[in-house]
């Protein structure tokens, strides 16, 4: 059990007894909050339980605090004071420090993990970008932010399945075959009519050539919805492919594909449709289907099946959000761009109308990405006139550069991506700086080699580590897995992206002052334990975020 957690039990246990002795009175007790003072000067951590507890407890907070003080005779607290109106300031003895250095090493690669989400299952969808294209700088924040978070609850002891929806079905999908016809045609020397919400895209007419490269002109004179029917499966294979070829040269990988086609061949949009009409929140008006969903605070009900019969996309992503919650998950965590806020209330609509509770529906909104070179917006790419691509943003900064700035501001946030920062090799490039002291505490491994320092800590006395350098990146490595499980219940992995760079500059500054070549071997030994275990938390979270661990740079 952490420092923290003990703590934490200390307080509850003192209050409670207070409450006994009746030195207060409360029906509830509030939430337990630790904080780490700003100033050493304030102890070790801090509460503001007194303040909290007042209300309820109808007692003036400063005699809350007493009576818990009074009641707190831990053999690791040094002390505890009461400071302005009720807060309560804990020093801890120091031994609780090289206890949890020794807990840290001993867990090694593991440690980080918590059980903080054990027995809950949850489904992480994201990016679900339609197969009709590469994908865009705006998908690659989905993908960074998604896969992150799909480890960060992992590392939180949540049962977790990562999904791809494929939107293989509908308009889209029409108008990627009519635009691949089209360039077919021309690029065979024919008069061709170009769909007029047909993709203008280099790929596409990339696409038709490789079709005449492997087929000549095989489908030239062959009936055209024939041909259309080809090039949308030839077309759609091929984007899907080059998709996940993408993802994985982003380091991300989905436990399941989803396709939207299986719920029209399934059957499966009809009978969601007969269920919603069979419990009354589905009605029909002028040949429509449509869902009642004012009744479930939308701002206006809306068609699921047009009058002519063909369902909306509403329609597939009732059926869909429905066959996810028939899966046995206690949350669904679906990660759309800001173009799709205003979809959030409808499909959790549906979900309450199926029966659900909606809240099981958590969508995390991305917002834009903007790419910033030489201190001007760049909107277009330099190779095709067009967006971006995820592509062309990794053979540009690379792979661990781009997901850690697409990851390290709230997703809550625009994101105004520096090409030229990413790129860099300096301390301002925040990647690099982690890195970096990953990396550095390699080297010093190789030269405790040379120098014949023992690198085993087992039989290390850690109570030598005295400086404020050693004290405080124990301190910080002490609350990883705290962090880790704040993190993953707030949805936010760039809180792990915050942490290792905090971690980093704290061993940086280490690094600075206190060496570990050339001091007494009792303290050379320590302080080697003490990166040891810097290293190996740098490396868990740099891992949580899908980023390389470097050895050398």
């Amino acid at each position: 059990m952490d420092i923290k957690q003990l703590l934490h039990n200390a307080i509850i246990k003192a209050a409670q007894q207070a409450i006994a002795d009746g030195a207060f009175h409360a029906e509830e007790l509030p939430a337990v909050v630790l904080e780490v003072p700003p100033q050493k000067e304030f102890g070790d951590y801090a509460t503001n339980f007194a303040l909290q507890a007042a209300r309820a407890a109808r007692t003036k907070p400063r005699a809350i605090a007493e009576a818990l003080v009074a009641r707190l005779n831990e053999t690791w607290l040094t002390k505890a004071e009461i400071a302005g109106p009720g807060f309560i300031n804990f020093y801890l003895k120091s031994d609780w420090l090289y206890d949890m250095l020794a807990a840290i090493l001993t867990q090694g690669e593991t440690y980080g993990n918590t059980t903080a989400g054990a027995g809950q299952r949850v489904q992480v969808e994201y990016v679900s970008a339609n197969p009709t294209g590469p994908l865009h700088v705006g998908h690659g924040r989905g993908a960074a932010v998604g896969s992150a978070l799909v480890n960060l609850l992992k590392a939180a002891g949540y049962d977790v399945q990562s999904e791809y929806y494929i939107n293989d079905a509908g308009n889209q999908i029409d108008n990627l075959a009519a635009s691949v016809n089209a360039r077919y045609l021309e690029l065979l020397g024919q008069t061709a009519e170009f769909p007029a919400d047909g993709y203008h895209g280099r790929d596409i007419i990339d696409t038709a050539q490789r079709i005449i490269d492997h087929d000549g002109d095989k489908y030239l004179h062959m009936d055209a919805a024939e041909r259309l029917a080809i090039f949308k499966e030839l077309a759609l294979q091929e984007k899907l492919a080059a998709l996940k070829e993408d993802l994985q040269a982003f380091n991300v990988d989905f436990d399941v594909w989803f396709s939207e086609r299986t719920l029209h061949q399934s059957g499966a949009i009809a009978q969601t449709c007969k269920l919603l009409q069979a419990n009354g929140t589905m009605y029909e008006q002028d040949g429509a289907l449509w869902l009642k969903s004012t009744c479930y605070g939308d701002d206006k009900d809306r068609v699921v099946i047009r009058d002519n019969g063909i369902p909306t996309y509403l329609a597939a992503d009732i059926a869909y959000h429905r066959d996810k919650a028939e899966r046995g998950f206690d949350t669904l965590i679906n990660i759309w761009g800001a173009d799709h806020h205003g979809y959030i209330c409808r499909v959790k609509a549906a979900m309450a109308a199926l029966g659900y509770n909606s809240d099981m529906l958590e969508v995390l909104v991305l917002q834009m990405v903007s790419l910033y070179q030489n201190g001007e917006l760049v909107k277009m790419s330099k190779r095709t006139g067009q967006s971006v691509t995820l592509t062309e943003l990794i053979e540009e900064v690379g792979r661990d550069a781009a997901r850690f700035f697409f990851i390290m501001r709230s997703i809550d946030s625009q994101l105004d991506f520096d090409l030229d920062l990413a790129k860099s090799r300096s301390n301002e490039n925040p990647v690099y700086y982690i890195q970096y002291a990953h990396a550095r505490i390699a080297s010093i491994f190789r030269q405790a080699a040379e120098a014949g320092i023992d690198g085993r800590w087992e039989k290390t006395e850690l109570s030598v580590l005295t400086t404020p350098f050693e004290i405080d990146l124990i301190k910080k490595m002490g609350g990883y897995p705290e962090e880790i499980a704040f993190a993953a219940a707030d949805r936010a992995p760039h809180r792990i992206a915050r942490y290792a760079h905090d971690l980093a500059t704290l061993f940086h500054s280490f690094y600075n002052q206190c060496r570990i070549v050339g001091v007494e071997p009792e303290l050379a030994a320590a302080r080697l334990a003490l990166v040891t275990a810097v290293q190996t938390t740098i490396r868990h979270a740099l891992t949580l975020l899908g980023i390389d661990a470097p050895e050398k740079m």
